[in-house]
């Protein structure tokens, strides 16, 4: 019981500390600045270089938000790709619910098999495409 109102008590001080106001600036014993901003010439961050991928004011977003790849593939190649992820899926779903039926499958759980559960993951697979092949298609690819 000890180990566990320990457990307890310390995930409680975690938990409380991740939320505590952290100074931003702090000082060491000399008095200056620890973590005072460098000056340097050279501005350039990772962040300041990155493309912008905003689209506000937009009816949709540009193809680069889609990543290197999918930026490139034409919306017909993207909708046939969307096609074949939900029929996966629903492929697996059938068959998973067909041996559901079986007598005594529900209790050793012979019904799960892995493909369909490699199966399954086409429904989600198959909406990220298919907004993909929306992208694209507004897009004029």
């Amino acid at each position: 019981m000890a180990k566990l109102s320990f457990l307890i008590l310390a995930v409680i001080v975690a938990v409380s500390a991740a939320f505590a106001p952290a100074p931003t600036v702090r000082t060491n014993a000399v008095g200056s600045v620890a973590f005072a901003p460098k000056s340097s010439s050279s501005t350039f961050t990772s962040l300041s270089m990155s493309e912008d991928m905003t689209w506000e004011g937009e009816e949709y977003p540009p193809s680069k938000v889609l990543g290197p790849i999918m930026s490139k593939m034409p919306s017909g190649l993207l909708g046939l790709i969307s096609i074949v992820c939900a029929t996966a899926c629903v492929l697996s779903i059938t068959g998973s619910a067909a041996l559901q039926q079986e007598p005594g499958a529900m209790a050793d759980g012979s019904w799960v098999k892995w493909y369909y559960i490699l199966g399954s993951f086409g429904g989600p697979l198959a909406w990220g495409t298919h907004v993909a092949a929306w992208i694209q298609r507004k897009n004029g690819m």
